[in-house]
């Protein structure tokens, strides 16, 4: 692979810290507060490990050795159902605009449905237009209220997507 080359692949362990800083990051530009959002999630400094368990996976978009972003499905936690979530879903300015997000949420998606997912679920902040625009372009419609407890109480916009 070209060290310019831009590609959406599965998370190492070596992306550990890349991913963490470059989420953080994200948060930080958006002022995203650090309660109550994927900011302050332990799983942030341990993503490989997170997600390497049945029906959940991680997504990085990397060039090169960098890690400019990522986006993940796993279960929803706490919730009885069939239905996953899309998880910490980031990209560095330098990533955005090139069409990733789509490329990530089709990932993403046909990894849900192919596990077996009934519906997708996830939580935003309102003043994320960019994210929400692009989440209702693949299906995504906006529910009164949160399902589940991810523990991001500062999210007030969610979503769900039937699959």
């Amino acid at each position: 692979m070209d060290k310019d080359t831009i590609v959406i692949r599965e998370i190492q362990l070596k992306d550990n810290a890349k991913i963490a800083i470059a989420i953080r990051a994200v948060l930080i530009e958006m002022g995203v507060p650090k309660v109550g959002t994927a900011y302050e999630d332990k799983a942030l400094d341990c993503m490989f490990e997170t997600y390497d368990v049945e029906r959940k996976i991680y997504y990085v978009v990397a060039k090169g050795d960098e890690i400019l972003g990522g986006a993940g499905i796993s279960p929803l936690d706490n919730y009885e159902g069939n239905i996953c979530e899309l998880q910490k879903m980031y990209f560095m300015p330098e990533a955005r605009g090139k069409g990733l997000g789509t490329k990530m949420m089709d990932k993403c998606l046909d990894y849900a449905q192919q596990v077996g997912f009934d519906k997708c679920y996830l939580e935003t902040m309102p003043y994320m237009d960019d994210a929400r625009k692009l989440y209702r372009k693949v299906g995504f419609e906006s529910i009164d209220q949160p399902m589940g407890d991810t523990g991001h109480y500062s999210c007030s916009v969610w979503m769900l997507k039937d699959l």
